[in-house]
């Protein structure tokens, strides 16, 4: 019997942690790779955090995106901005509630000011804030996206 009990134990915490969205960490020159890709594919980059509210309300438009481009030449790539020690507790409860299976990649360069002007000198550092981008074309756009926003930019932007 006490077999019995590890054997449902053990199997609870795989399927548990196989449920979880990965989440790679990502810091200045990482971040500078992910928003300087110049091949065939169109990149849509979205900077986002769990506590703010115009993030949480677009964020299923880009999963949406996503899932319908995921097999072209469409990659959607969140970037977490907050704090790493919220991760357990905040983010990935989260992407979890909202079933998210885009990419996601948690910031850990805290200094903002070293880093934001590398994905667009326009940038104030307000979020949300999206970077739509090919090897010919790029679009920033620090505003809260609706969903026919979204998908208007990526149809123009895209290859």
């Amino acid at each position: 019997m006490r077999y019995w009990f590890a054997f449902i134990f053990c199997f609870f915490l795989i399927s548990s942690e196989s449920d979880a969205q990965y989440i790679d960490d990502v810091n200045i020159d990482g971040l500078e790779a992910v928003t300087r890709n110049l091949n065939d594919t169109t990149y849509v980059v979205n900077f986002w955090a769990t506590w703010c509210s115009p993030c949480v309300k677009e964020i299923g438009y880009f999963e949406e995106l996503h899932r319908q481009f995921n097999s072209s030449n469409v990659k959607v790539i969140l970037v977490n901005l907050d704090f790493p020690n919220q991760v357990d507790r905040r983010v990935r409860p989260f992407l979890k509630q909202k079933e998210i299976t885009a990419d996601v990649l948690l910031m850990t360069d805290l200094d903002y000011n070293a880093w934001i002007d590398r994905v667009d000198p326009s940038w104030s550092g307000a979020i949300p804030a999206t970077l739509i981008y090919n090897k010919e074309k790029r679009v920033f756009l620090e505003k809260e996206l609706t969903h026919e926003e979204l998908f208007n930019y990526v149809s123009q932007i895209k290859l």
